[in-house]
């Protein structure tokens, strides 16, 4: 991960929580697709689970969720406002600390963009090697045109070739391939769903 980018996050833990949690609506876009797409039940890892948010909906509905992310500030958050989902430390690109094939669905949202262009393979490598046998991905990253960007946080916004990403998902079915406004966030994000076909 980016190291400013994990600077900012610590420093403004609280914040971003607060914002992701009250102030924006429920991502219920996303929603839609996981109810349409993931396997309930089946064993579920939110890969930059940051404040909970997505991983405490996802216990709460049946796919029963651990969350994984790269801040442990963001993880404290995360384990003050949901007490019922575990929350563990790890990092994009290698998640040493998730078993290969061990899971049913995997959710990473808004996570890739916070990555060097040059990781990003390797990170959506390493996610579909998390898929359990017709496993499911949700993948999305927040669209950047051009250049590389930071915001006033000094957060990354990579700007990078999509084919980064679906070459590594070339093994996969892909079921949904969107940009969209995110009706949570309000920024255009790239939406993949994409399944282990054996």
């Amino acid at each position: 991960m980016d190291p400013a980018t994990l600077d900012a996050y610590a420093r403004r833990a609280a914040a971003f929580a607060a914002d992701w949690e009250e102030a924006q609506p429920a991502p219920l876009d996303l929603h839609n697709v996981v109810r349409r797409y993931f396997r309930a039940g089946g064993a579920t890892v939110d890969v930059g689970c940051g404040s909970g948010r997505d991983a405490a909906w996802l216990v709460a509905n049946d796919y029963p969720a651990i969350g994984v992310d790269a801040s442990p500030a963001l993880l404290a958050e995360a384990r003050r406002r949901h007490p019922e989902v575990r929350f563990e430390v790890g990092a994009l690109p290698e998640l040493a600390e998730l078993n290969a094939g061990a899971w049913a669905n995997v959710l990473c949202e808004t996570v890739l963009m916070h990555l060097a262009p040059g990781e990003i393979p390797r990170a959506a490598s390493r996610l579909v090697e998390l898929l359990a046998t017709r496993g499911t991905l949700y993948l999305t990253w927040r669209v950047t045109r051009g250049t590389d960007r930071r915001d006033e946080h000094g957060r990354l916004y990579a700007a990078f070739d999509a084919e980064l990403v679906l070459s590594a998902l070339a093994g996969l079915d892909v079921l949904l391939d969107e940009e969209l406004t995110s009706e949570s966030s309000g920024k255009v994000i790239r939406r993949i769903v994409a399944r282990q076909p054996h």
